[in-house]
């Protein structure tokens, strides 16, 4: 019996030592590191919970007492005293949060005393239950382990601190006590541990007060000069005269400067801030619509102009727990790559943010007047086209002309949908976006099979004129029913099609809204690159290969030494095989702005350029009169230059 009794309190008994074992460890550093204090700490852990709403449960309070972490079946608390500034209360919905409640929930609390920051990490979201703050005279530090509970069913399993296990049971709620101890003997830790510099470097903060007299005419302010860096590269605040009679009821301002607080720089994943953070304050007021705005100078690493700056700020009273960088209130300025100017209406962090995935176009607003143009002169002429040609079809018998048909009717609806994307993205917004971008895609996707099948349809006239010819029925279902398999499965799969901006380069901040493919996630990238891409560049090698084959056909006969002949032939079938769409892969410095216009000019008015070379063609004809250009000594039209893939 005695036996069975020491078995069943042996794996507590276990528990115990390696309990006592951690806490001897703690004791031995602290008396032999009298003078050394926790720079930050990290407490991390496994909630077991059960199956109702789960909540986070916030109690944090000014004071150095200490902090307590619980659990139990609904409920994560975060309670205490260890704040210089941050007083928070308040329980959130897990789901509001974002986050998953199913099986059990991994998370970290890290508190960085010189900062002032306590965070909350829950699977791969970063909380911040306090932000970082100005630099005080005090902080809390040295966690050391308080009175805990005894195990339970739910609760936290698997704690750690710093790593080091404490224990693999189960326990409702971890007690931790805080000693207090003066910023400058921390500081003073932090440069023999990391250099002289380690308090005005990352992760730690520099901050300035300054004291708004009755004759105050503006204030600059300049962050601290940083080892290795350049004096030229630190962060300036011009503080304006209008902000002294905003802050009416305060007479003192504080900037913080900080660099690279990593959950500050966690914006989202298609744009990065950089290392600077301003934080421009004052106590218990709130200052916004300055009449003169603050100007903030960001001086930092080379940013290529092919990424898009922008100025951005984090309200902590309308996101308090998780940083979102919004544009509002402030307006940018780039002076050269590593110089952007922010001019702010008001108070709280600045940063500047580099979008990683938006471009911008040198020369927008010219190249989209030239698209309207392009588009509204080749629908019209696409439509004209398709009376001419329709007319033609009831008098010839022409197998080719079904095929041109549909060639001109599928860029009549690609220019349709493209003159009015602007407008409908405009009005609409992103509700209206998603099928406007899916049907876009579908009228760019047509007019790509119909250029791919005049191809395939020269070809088959050219280089096998004994193979029976497909029906036109089958030429339909593929130009137009084909297409619409990836773009229904695209918008099956979602977030795809959407609202796109597409910033201009004299004018980031105003960017040209369009319905399109959602291309800077993930997923739209590949989807863009799978059907748009992939097909274009088959598109474009096979007419090139077509045009070379047609050429080595014609090149001989004497109609060919007419230059207007030559022109026209090689024009008019580029326009019909799509091949002008090839040099968007052209596209690179020093030509770059060309090439984008003439790409621009060319596709837009692809339509335009069509219907004139039937035109042309037409004309042609009727002024050789049935003879030289009008037919052949053999009388097979595959022999003819101009007509080798007009007639059967």
């Amino acid at each position: 019996m005695q036996k069975k009794q020491v078995l069943a309190t042996e794996p507590q008994l276990m528990d115990n030592l390696k309990f006592a074992l951690f806490l001897l460890i703690l004791t031995t550093v602290s008396s032999d590191n009298d003078n050394v204090n926790d720079l930050d700490w990290n407490f991390c852990g496994t909630w077991r919970h059960g199956n109702n709403p789960l909540s986070l449960n916030l109690n944090i309070s000014t004071g150095c007492k200490g902090i307590s972490i619980s659990a139990n079946e609904s409920f994560l608390s975060i309670d205490g005293q260890m704040t210089a500034k941050c007083r928070r209360s308040e329980v959130s919905n897990f789901k509001d949060l974002g986050l998953e409640s199913e099986g059990d929930i991994n998370f970290c609390l890290d508190w960085e005393p010189l900062l002032d920051l306590l965070m909350l990490t829950v699977g791969e979201k970063n909380f911040i239950l306090c932000s970082p703050a100005s630099l005080q005279d005090s902080c809390c530090t040295d966690l050391s382990d308080g009175p805990n509970t005894e195990g339970a069913d739910y609760g936290i399993l698997n704690a750690k601190i710093k790593h080091d296990l404490i224990t693999d049971k189960t326990r409702m709620a971890y007690n931790f006590i805080a000693n207090s101890t003066n910023y400058t003997k921390l500081c003073e830790q932090a440069k023999q541990e990391s250099g002289p510099n380690k308090c005005a470097e990352p992760p730690f903060a520099y901050k300035s007060d300054v004291e708004m007299k009755e004759d105050f005419k503006g204030h600059i302010i300049t962050s601290p000069a940083i080892a290795g860096r350049s004096v030229k590269f630190n962060t300036t605040v011009h503080l304006p005269a209008a902000f002294k009679q905003a802050a009416k009821n305060v007479s003192k301002v504080a900037c913080t400067f900080f660099k690279n607080i990593s959950v500050l720089q966690e914006a989202h994943k298609t744009a990065k801030p950089i290392n600077d953070v301003v934080e421009i304050t004052v106590e218990n007021e709130i200052i916004k619509d300055l009449s003169e705005p603050i100007r903030i100078d960001f001086y930092h690493e080379a940013v290529s102009k092919k990424k898009t700056r922008a100025c951005v700020s984090w309200d902590t009273r309308k996101d308090s727990l998780q940083v979102n960088w919004l544009k509002d209130g402030c307006e940018t300025e780039q002076r050269g790559e590593n110089h952007t100017v922010c001019l702010c209406n008001h108070l709280t962090y600045f940063t500047v943010l580099v979008d990683l995935n938006r471009q911008p176009v040198p020369h927008l607003l010219e190249l989209t007047v030239i698209t309207y143009l392009g588009c509204a002169v080749s629908l019209i002429s696409c439509v004209a086209l398709i009376i001419y040609l329709c007319r033609k079809r009831r008098r010839s018998k022409e197998q080719s002309l079904p095929i041109h048909v549909g060639l001109a009717v599928s860029l009549a609806f690609l220019n349709l949908n493209f003159f009015f994307t602007g407008v409908l993205a405009n009005v609409g917004g992103e509700s209206v976006c998603t099928w406007v971008g899916a049907v876009l895609h579908y009228a760019l996707l047509c007019s790509f099979a119909w250029m791919g099948i005049e191809v395939l349809h020269t070809f088959w006239l050219v280089y096998m004129v004994f193979t029976p010819r497909l029906k036109p029925y089958i030429w339909n279902l593929v130009g137009f029913a084909l297409p619409a398999v990836p773009v229904v499965i695209l918008a099956a799969i979602g977030d795809i099609y959407g609202l796109v901006e597409v910033p201009p380069m004299e004018d980031p901040d105003n960017p040209y809204k369009m319905c399109w493919m959602n291309i800077t996630e993930n997923k739209g990238w590949l989807a863009f690159c799978l059907t748009n891409m992939t097909i274009l560049a088959l598109l474009v090698s096979s007419g090139l290969v077509m045009l070379f084959l047609v050429y080595r056909q014609i090149r001989t006969r004497d109609e060919w030494k007419q230059n207007r002949v030559a022109f026209l032939s090689i024009w008019g079938l580029s326009c019909l095989y799509g091949t002008t769409w090839g040099l968007a892969f052209l596209e690179f410095e020093p030509i770059s702005t060309f090439i984008l216009f003439i790409t621009c000019i060319l596709n837009s008015f692809q339509g335009f350029f069509l219907m004139l070379r039937f035109c042309m063609l037409d004309w042609m004809q009727k002024q050789a009169g049935g003879s030289g250009l009008g037919s052949s000594s053999t009388g097979s039209t595959r022999q003819h230059m101009l007509q080798a893939q007009e007639k059967s």
